[in-house]
C-alpha cells in the first residue's frame, strides 16, 4: 500500500487531521510514558504527517501509549494525538505489526473479560495475563493484601443484563466490520 493510501486510511479511521500539528512538542512533554517510548508522540505525529504510516505502525510508542489523552488535552491546536496513536495501533495489529506482544495479550485478555462479564474481574485479568506471558507469579504479592482485606473477589460478579452486553459488543463488531468493508 502506498504512503498516501495509508495516510488517507489513517485520516478516515481517526477523523484527525495530522497536518494541523505544528510540532510544538507539548504532547511529548506531558506524556507520562514518553520516556519509555522509542519515539515520542510528537515524532509519531511527524511520521504521520510525512506519510510514513507503516513506520509509525512499527513503533513501540503506539503500544506503550496509555491513551490517557494528556497529549490531546495539551495540544494548542486541538489535535487528538491519542486518537491517532490508538488508530495506528489498530491498523498495526490488523497488519501484524505487534511490537509489544505482552501489551497486545493484556489488551485481548482485558477485552475478553469485559465482553463476557460486562465489567473487569481483576483476579482473572492478573492470572490470565501471567499465564499468557509465562510469568506465573508476577505481581501476585500485590494482590495478597487486597484479598486479605476482602477488596478483591475471588468469584467474578455475574451481570444481570448479559444480553445487553452482548448486544453492545455485537454492534461494535458490526461497525468495525463495516469500516473494514469501506477500505
Amino acid at each position: 500500500m502506498q504512503n498516501q493510501e495509508l495516510k488517507d486510511e489513517l485520516f478516515r479511521r481517526s477523523q484527525v487531521d495530522v497536518t494541523k500539528c505544528y510540532q510544538c512538542g507539548k504532547c511529548t512533554a506531558g506524556c507520562p510514558v514518553a520516556e519509555h517510548m522509542d519515539y515520542g508522540p510528537r515524532q509519531v505525529m511527524r511520521m504521520a504527517q510525512m506519510g510514513l504510516i507503516e513506520d509509525a505502525m512499527k513503533t513501540k510508542a503506539i503500544w506503550l501509549c496509555a491513551t490517557c489523552e494528556t497529549c490531546s488535552t495539551r495540544c494548542p491546536k486541538g489535535v487528538e494525538v491519542a486518537k491517532v496513536m490508538e488508530t495506528l495501533r489498530i491498523m498495526a495489529k490488523e497488519r501484524g505489526y505487534i511490537t509489544e506482544k505482552n501489551i497486545d495479550k493484556f489488551n485481548n485478555i482485558y477485552n475478553t473479560i469485559v465482553k463476557s462479564l460486562g465489567r473487569m474481574y481483576e483476579p482473572g485479568l492478573i492470572v490470565s495475563r501471567n499465564v499468557a506471558t509465562g510469568h506465573l507469579f508476577q505481581d501476585t504479592s500485590y494482590g495478597i493484601p487486597y484479598l486479605a482485606k476482602q477488596k478483591l473477589n475471588l468469584v467474578p460478579h455475574k451481570p444481570k443484563n448479559s444480553e445487553e452486553i452482548k448486544s453492545i459488543f455485537a454492534k461494535a463488531a458490526a461497525m468495525d466490520e463495516a469500516e473494514r468493508g469501506n477500505r
